[in-house]
């Protein structure tokens, strides 16, 4: 039996997040404080590529703070990539903890299909 998931993102976990920057090859996130444009931000910061500023993740608030300047200082498709990446992350991490095997299937449109399967690991 299959379901459909919409998934709206919550990121709170670490080890997803690290896990997203590593599918993803971006380096490894770090928590400090970064300036975005001219707002001081602290927290989990995450370079994108071709951003001007780092995202920073609030992980005990599951928030994201950006600046791209309505898309002039970074593309928002980047931080989509990484809110998909991060689901993906998180989800198969979940489904692992539980005893659950996952399988991935890329689909043409760049989204993912995650195949949950509750028979056993893979």
């Amino acid at each position: 039996m299959s379901h459909i998931v919409t998934v709206i993102v919550d990121i709170r976990d670490l080890d997803a997040v690290k896990s997203a920057c590593q599918r993803l090859g971006l380096k490894e996130p770090v928590r400090g404080k970064t300036m975005l444009f001219n707002t001081e931000a602290e927290g989990l910061l995450v370079e994108l590529p071709e951003w001007d500023y780092p995202i920073v993740l609030d992980l005990s608030a599951g928030k994201i703070q950006y600046d791209n300047y309505g898309g002039q200082w970074g593309d928002e498709k980047y931080l989509d990539c990484f809110k998909q990446a991060y689901s993906a992350e998180k989800a198969r991490l979940e489904a692992w903890k539980m005893g659950y095997s996952v399988t991935e299937q890329p689909l043409e449109d760049g989204s993912i299909k995650l195949v949950i399967n509750a028979g056993g690991a893979a």
